[in-house]
């Protein structure tokens, strides 16, 4: 969970440009030294928001002559972690003659379509809309951010008055409009017509800051920023969002609640599309959701456009006290909250559609706010969920600055329909990629520290799920967490240590899962061990640790992921990775075999019962996967040796000469045969077993 404390309480904003870096790079490296500095704080602007730019000498291709170019940031795209290819690059003189082509603000979106005709050296990084507002203020470098303590004096009432008192003169300040053509007209209005101006204020927006150097533009947006919050901390009038109105639960009792509350509400809002969640009770909010003015303030809605295009205008305070925590009436309650919500929504698109706007988007809140607990954000995958929770806190801030000095003031609701169902934003959703077959879909892997857990945590990684890995081997799960967030990144793929024999421990997986994601949707059940012995040898010891955890083990966690399916009301897939030897019996191996058997029949069992729900069970039988396996390490390669009278170092060998294929099998096969049972390409086949064995007759199922 991000921690985002009150701007008052953060340590001051400092330069960190270093003079030894900067002077070995060019022009646009420069920029790019800049915009990575500006983008590393989140005070500074929020991810993914923001802009900047600089306008460089550069040589024509076509003609050799020296020409002004525009390096601004293309469409999309975070500061934080631009490259150079992130930027677009603009003529400025053919930018400068687009002016003729302006016909009026009600015209200004076609100008959007002007900007691919004025790009140099063919660069294939679209321009944003807001390229004008950076190409016509007469300054070589720019900084357009949306800080949390200058959005906290844009929007506030008496917002002209606070810029002149704060900034002494030095930022001007333009009333709101939509970022397009015409604002960028308006700032270079204001730069030119008062030249002394270090910046500009925009109402409800953010800020525009300039300079005649890359580093004096760096320090003049981090001096103005300052200057903001130093201000913002000295003349507080009034109790933080009118002060405490509820208790805080205890952090425990807060994750128990949300992972009890997520999968009830990802069921309820996930009929279009599968979503993610986030939980954060981080202490902005946690002072915000406890306070007297939280409905009140969210009833208001987002003043910065950044904000309420990720997070809908305004929230969802769910019903519930802390002081009396009644989860059961808390989960009652969320069927008419969700009705009541959406119906706000829909008449709020009724209000404000314009003839030509899209049709109405998904009516589901985006954030919700649990009063003594914290707040849960929901999207259709878990980074854009985290990532409009945090734009939510840049909200919550801006409330707190604006309300402690004067009165916080949001976006009047057509201006944020209009630009929530902006033409030129609905283009941009179009144009994103389609979703990976498994978008959306949380899976938890047991086992997942060996080689057949780790092959299918990144096979259904590259798929587009989310993935918790689970293993009793803490060191060998922390190894196998830190290969994969190398193929899906810290979003997307976590790890819990757990022991599937253990109840409690299955219980406290499935929670940590929910409280990760927001519920559950695909299961694999893959923790295993192997043990060989003949009849006469073989220990209590040695069966009951095979049923333990083969049979128990799989009983556990499929109980447990069952009950989370259920609640949830949105099917499921559960696949059982077993092996040949539960339908091919291997003399010096009863106890394995047996517990192989019985796991099949336990998925048959659960997939009789999971039908009825939506949820469907399958197994995999893989034989003899010794690459990259741990059972392989160990004792049972000698075992299965000796039964075989081969040598320990021919045992794989072995195995692929006595398939009828002739083929090893990997890990990765495995992975294929799970991800086809998990995902919709066998949305009709449950009570299945798919053989993965280079081909034993012995085994087959029919």
């Amino acid at each position: 969970m991000t921690a985002h404390a009150p701007s008052a309480a953060h340590t001051p904003i400092v330069s960190k440009w270093d003079d030894a870096v900067a002077a070995s790079l060019s022009e646009p490296e420069l920029l790019l030294y800049r915009s990575n500095l500006l983008g590393s704080d989140l005070r500074v602007t929020n991810f993914g928001g923001g802009n900047t730019s600089a306008k460089v000498r550069m040589k024509d291709y076509l003609t050799g002559q020296e020409v002004d170019v525009l390096w601004v940031k293309g469409s999309g795209g975070d500061l934080g972690s631009i490259k150079l290819d992130g930027f677009s690059t603009l003529y400025m003189d053919k930018l400068q003659a687009l002016k003729g082509r302006y016909r009026g603000r009600a015209h200004e979106d076609e100008m959007v379509d002007y900007l691919p005709h004025c790009t140099y050296n063919l660069n294939p990084r679209a321009a944003s809309i807001d390229t004008p507002l950076h190409a016509y203020i007469p300054k070589a470098h720019v900084d357009h951010m949306h800080p949390d303590a200058i959005i906290a004096i844009a929007a506030c009432a008496d917002s002209r008055r606070l810029t002149e008192v704060i900034f002494g003169g030095q930022l001007g300040w333009l009333p709101w409009q939509r970022p397009g053509y015409d604002l960028g007209l308006k700032l270079e209005a204001l730069a030119t017509s008062q030249p002394n101006l270090k910046g500009i204020i925009l109402e409800g927006h953010g800020l525009f800051t300039w300079g005649e150097t890359a580093k004096g533009c760096y320090e003049t947006t981090l001096e103005m920023i300052r200057l903001a919050e130093q201000w913002l901390a000295e003349n507080v009038k009034q109790p933080v969002f009118g002060g405490v109105k509820t208790t805080t639960l205890p952090a425990d009792q807060r994750a128990a609640l949300a992972a009890r509350l997520m999968p009830a509400l990802r069921g309820r809002i996930s009929a279009s599309e599968r979503k993610l969640g986030d939980f954060n009770d981080s202490p902005a909010v946690l002072e915000f959701v406890a306070s007297h003015d939280l409905a009140k303030l969210a009833a208001l809605g987002t003043s910065c456009p950044d904000h309420f295009l990720r997070t809908k205008i305004r929230p969802l305070v769910l019903d519930f006290d802390p002081a009396k925590p009644d989860v059961d009436a808390l989960l009652a309650g969320l069927d008419a909250a969700l009705e009541a919500y959406r119906a706000d929504y829909t008449a709020y698109y009724e209000r404000c559609k314009r003839a030509n706007s899209p049709a109405i988007r998904d009516a589901n809140p985006v954030i919700y706010l649990i009063p003594g607990v914290g707040m849960l954000s929901f999207a259709k995958d878990k980074a854009t969920a985290r990532i409009a929770g945090e734009f939510y806190i840049n909200a919550i801030n801006v409330m707190r600055g604006a309300n402690g000095v004067d009165t916080y003031v949001g976006l009047p609701e057509q201006e944020a329909f209009d630009i929530e169902y902006w033409l030129l934003e609905e283009a941009k959703l179009q144009r994103m990629p389609k979703p990976k077959s498994l978008a959306g879909r949380v899976a938890l892997v047991t086992g997942g520290a060996g080689g057949i857990g780790q092959a299918v945590a990144r096979q259904l990684l590259q798929e587009g799920a989310c993935v918790m890995l689970t293993d009793i081997d803490a060191g060998a799960l922390a190894e196998a967490k830190a290969n994969l967030l190398k193929v899906a990144g810290k979003d997307n793929i976590d790890a819990v240590q757990g022991d599937i024999t253990s109840e409690a421990a299955v219980e406290a997986v499935i929670e940590a899962t929910s409280l990760r994601f927001g519920g559950l949707d695909i299961l694999v059940s893959n923790a295993g061990i192997a043990s060989a012995a003949p009849l006469e040898d073989t220990t209590l010891e040695i069966w009951n640790r095979n049923q333990n955890i083969l049979v128990t083990g799989y009983f556990l966690v499929s109980r447990a992921a069952f009950r989370l399916m259920k609640q949830q009301k949105i099917g499921g897939s559960m696949v059982f990775v077993a092996s040949k030897n539960g339908l091919v019996a291997s003399a010096g191996a009863s106890a394995y075999c047996t517990a192989k058997a019985a796991e099949i029949h336990l998925a048959r069992c659960v997939a009789l019962e999971g039908a009825a729900i939506g949820v469907r069970v399958n197994v995999v039988n893989p034989d003899a996967v010794i690459r990259g396996s741990r059972i392989w390490d160990g004792k049972w390669k000698e075992e299965r040796a000796a039964s075989n009278k081969i040598e320990a170092d021919n045992i794989e060998e072995f195995y692929r000469q006595r398939s009828m294929l002739k083929l090893s099998v990997l890990p990765e096969d495995i992975a294929e045969a799970v991800y086809f049972l998990a995902s919709d390409k066998s949305g009709k086949s449950t009570g299945n077993v798919l053989n993965v064995d280079a081909g034993n007759a012995a085994a087959f199922t029919r």
